[in-house]
């Protein structure tokens, strides 16, 4: 049986949301001597070179496809291990294995399917932590933003709809899963969806500021956003996690802004371990506007 789009779009958005919850703050002294504002330019970058990549030559998609797949798992691990909220427990990287298994076996069914998102959305927290790890923070705010911009230049203009078709038929061999796009019954979202959310999550985390409150903020937009599915069949996902970063920044914003510290996220040393605080759409990853599609 056919999931309904709305029903499989609203999982997509909780998804997207999580993305924002889940990243936590560790400080990792290594990565000191990287930090640069042109990091932030990373979001931006990651759709720009890869629907015009897909443009200039298609069999890219195919190269994507295979650089998601090698790289989603092991990414997922780290956000097990050290990177996702809860006690950071190296024996959770493990469950990526029965995850991964799963999402190939069932590659056509939901269980599957959420298998395979879930591996997607724990490799961008772990994207999003090293990246607000390595980039200033206010510049990374402004990368978000830039990319919500772009992806909406692209769709308005119609350049993504084309890149984006190739880039989610793209598939690795040996039935493997498709992990550089989340599909999940009727609707798919682009890896930089869930991207874009984790790096949010990862600024919000690092700024020691609540993360539930601003991913339950996601999750409104990005409906009342989707409204527009009457009219249109393809949506820009990265909006609404800018429109939530907007939000968020204004002093009038509901979202609380107690316990941020004198020098945001760089109070602790990886990987030494303290309780989480908070709740819970990468560069060279494949993204896409999530759209209805047809089922497998």
């Amino acid at each position: 049986m056919t999931l309904p789009f709305w029903a499989s779009d609203a999982v997509l958005l909780a998804t997207q949301a999580s993305a924002v919850a889940l990243p936590r703050a560790p400080r990792i002294p290594l990565f000191d001597k990287l930090r640069s504002g042109w990091w932030a330019l990373v979001p931006l970058g990651s759709i720009v070179v890869v629907i015009f990549g897909i443009q200039a030559a298609s069999q890219s998609a195919n190269a994507l496809t295979y650089l998601a797949l090698f790289a989603v798992p092991p990414l997922a691990a780290l956000a097990l291990a050290a990177f996702a909220r809860g006690p950071g427990r190296p024996w959770r990287a493990l469950a990526v294995v029965p995850l991964f298994a799963l999402a190939w076996a069932d590659r056509h069914g939901l269980a599957g399917q959420a298998c395979g998102i879930a591996l997607s959305l724990l490799a961008c927290v772990t994207l999003g932590v090293l990246l607000a790890q390595v980039a200033p923070l206010p510049l990374l705010k402004v990368g978000i933003v830039l990319m919500a911009i772009g992806d909406s230049i692209l769709v308005i203009s119609q350049q993504l709809q084309a890149p984006n078709d190739v880039l989610n038929a793209a598939a690795p061999g040996l039935g493997l899963p498709q992990l550089q796009r989340e599909l999940f019954g009727s609707a798919v979202m682009g890896f930089g969806d869930l991207f874009i959310a984790a790096v949010f999550g990862a600024v919000l985390a690092a700024e020691a500021r609540r993360q539930g409150a601003a991913a339950r903020l996601t999750f409104l937009i990005a409906v009342l956003f989707d409204l527009l599915f009457f009219a249109v069949s393809i949506l820009p996902a990265t909006v609404p996690v800018a429109l939530a970063l907007i939000v968020t920044e204004r002093p009038w914003s509901w979202v609380s802004r107690e316990g941020r510290s004198a020098r945001p996220g760089r109070a602790r040393s990886w990987p030494s371990r303290a309780r989480a605080s908070g709740t819970g759409r990468s560069p060279s990853s494949a993204r896409s506007a999530r759209a209805p599609t047809e089922a497998p």
